[in-house]
């Protein structure tokens, strides 16, 4: 009886390091995870931040291209609906979402937007004032380092994404995961050309042109 009682005490104390060798370890696998997961919302930060900055730039390009005789209004009013659609997309700022279609509709109508500038700025090129005045230029110059700056925003919450959804995924996480609330956080998806930001610079003929801003 004695030596039994000996070796229950050692398997209990075995037992107690085991459960707190397993506690450590979820402690600290917890804790990397949510810092993987605060990271996601830092990156979606940046890219909001970057959206936001584009869309601020609109009303004055706008304002300088609608000075433009006869300018095309149907490109104006593309680009004034296109932003207006961005802002009808209700989404957290500063958690990252975690449902995919929300962030699917929230890329189709930044998308959009993006293609709607392109447009008005090609439709620009056909107007000899727009092309040589120098606030133009210089809209177009903070537009391209813009472009830039979404570009590489949205390549970095994607790479955050990974990871967090990777540590989501790996034991021993995954076997609570779910439970404390860590859910799976979707991408933005490629789209064509989307490995480059759009062009958005042209000819000046003799006037100097801006250097673009990143």
């Amino acid at each position: 009886m004695k030596k039994f009682g000996i070796g229950c005490g050692i398997v209990a104390v075995i037992g107690i390091f085991v459960l707190v060798i397993v506690g450590i370890a979820a402690a600290f696998s917890y804790n990397r995870v949510v810092g993987l997961s605060q990271g996601v919302n830092t990156q979606w930060a940046q890219v909001q931040n970057n959206y936001q900055r584009r869309a601020d730039l609109i009303p004055n390009l706008v304002s300088t291209v609608e000075g433009a005789a006869n300018f095309e209004k149907s490109t104006l009013t593309e680009i004034t609906q296109a932003r207006a659609s961005v802002g009808q997309v209700k989404i957290d700022p500063s958690n990252a979402p975690t449902d995919p279609q929300q962030l699917a509709e929230y890329q189709r109508t930044q998308n959009q937007l993006g293609s709607a500038l392109s447009r008005l700025l090609v439709v620009s090129e056909r107007y000899p004032d727009l092309k040589s005045s120098a606030r133009f230029g210089e809209l177009q110059a903070e537009l391209a380092g813009t472009e830039n700056r979404i570009t590489v925003a949205r390549m970095d919450f994607n790479n955050a994404v990974q990871s967090y959804n990777t540590a989501i995924k790996s034991f021993p996480t995954l076997l609570y995961a779910n439970m404390a609330g860590f859910k799976e956080k979707p991408y933005f998806q490629a789209t064509a050309g989307s490995e480059t930001p759009p062009k958005v610079q042209f000819n000046f003929g003799n006037s100097p042109r801006p250097a673009a801003t990143n």
